[in-house]
């Protein structure tokens, strides 16, 4: 099956300096894809050069089995939410939500009362003027906007950095309540690997300047192309072990390998990979850091700080002595030097806080 969106070779520089180097990704039809990546690895710029705000150096865009390199933005059937919604403050929901329509459908408000109630509205919301809404409502009203002309992809850049907490998650379950019932192909940027990890059926992580790996949300929080991909997928806890074929030798007993290798180095893990049991190697509880459902649990075991992140209900006091086990294979593995880059300059067995050992 072809790609609703197929992205080849992009390549984007501003002043000399190199923001997109050979970025290949493809949207399948349907989805929803994240594009992860750091403040400042190119993500918007990406998201312009689909939308035709920005022009590639070189590559090409495609969209529905047709190049749209030459054309402007307003020809390639794109909606577009930005962080802010960008409202017209002057008109009301309803006039919003048509503006982009032709004028025929602009007067007879075209579908209002239907997106209204596909983003979580009530229809009664169409007189209003957005400073009569709240964040999280102004934003589901950007989405209706977006979807008001059946666009052939939609692109979400960061639509949910600017509100609080709650509305975020709110507006997050509204907006992928609607593009499920659409069905529309939806590309996401967002820096956030939570949001990424809940919202998309596949993401991408963007970093460098290329897409170094994608997948699903399982692919790369379980299954990383490096440690760089691992981190930023989630937190990492770092294990000096000796590495024996497909096993390794860690203070914590033995540890499955994802790849086979021999020598020295470092297993990585997630931290709810380390698990409190009745028999294992001997840790002593440095730092608990309660985080209402879970919490993150400081551990030294044999001159090593770990960290672990148990079920609220399972959170023992500081000062308690618990025995622990990896469960599962590593994560990744690699040499006793990418503990400085994972753990904030901590290397395993200096002192350090209960999260000083994790990488986000």
């Amino acid at each position: 099956m072809n790609p609703a969106v197929h992205l080849s070779g992009l390549r984007k520089a501003y002043r000399g300096t190199a923001v997109l180097t050979g970025v290949d990704l493809d949207l399948a039809s349907g989805q929803l894809t994240a594009l992860l990546g750091r403040s400042g690895s190119g993500k918007t710029t990406l998201l312009r050069i689909v939308a035709g705000f920005e022009r590639p150096d070189s590559g090409s865009v495609v969209i529905g089995g047709r190049t749209v390199d030459g054309l402007p933005a307003e020809r390639r059937r794109i909606g577009y939410v930005t962080q802010d919604g960008d409202l017209f403050p002057h008109l009301t929901v309803a006039g919003n939500i048509t503006f982009g329509l032709p004028w025929r459908q602009r007067r007879a408000r075209h579908r209002v009362p239907e997106l209204l109630e596909l983003v979580g509205l009530d229809p009664r919301h169409a007189g209003r003027l957005p400073h009569a809404l709240s964040g999280g409502e102004q934003q589901r009203v950007a989405l209706a906007r977006a979807l008001a002309p059946d666009p052939d992809i939609l692109l979400l850049d960061e639509p949910f950095s600017a509100l609080d907490a709650e509305l975020r998650a709110s507006t997050r379950r509204a907006v992928a309540d609607t593009l499920r019932a659409t069905g529309t192909t939806t590309l996401l940027v967002t820096h956030d690997q939570a949001e990424a990890m809940t919202l998309a059926s596949r993401v991408a992580l963007l970093r460098d300047g290329v897409i170094r790996q994608q997948g699903t949300p399982q692919d790369l929080y379980l299954r990383p192309a490096d440690h760089e991909v691992a981190a930023f997928a989630g937190d990492l806890t770092a294990i000096p072990a000796t590495f024996r074929g497909d096993m390794a030798d860690t203070p914590l007993g033995p540890v499955a390998l994802p790849t086979v290798r021999d020598g020295q180095g470092l297993v990585l893990v997630r931290p709810e990979q380390i698990e409190a049991v009745d028999s294992g190697a001997e840790a002593v509880v440095v730092a608990v850091e309660f985080q209402g459902t879970t919490g993150l649990v400081g551990l030294a075991c044999a001159g090593e700080r770990l960290t672990a992140r148990w079920p609220a209900h399972l959170l023992v006091a500081q000062g308690a002595r618990v025995r622990i086990r990896v469960r599962g294979p590593a994560i990744v593995t690699s040499s006793p030097a990418t503990a400085e880059i994972l753990n904030g300059g901590h290397r395993p067995g200096r002192p350090a806080p209960a999260s000083a050992t994790e990488a986000s």
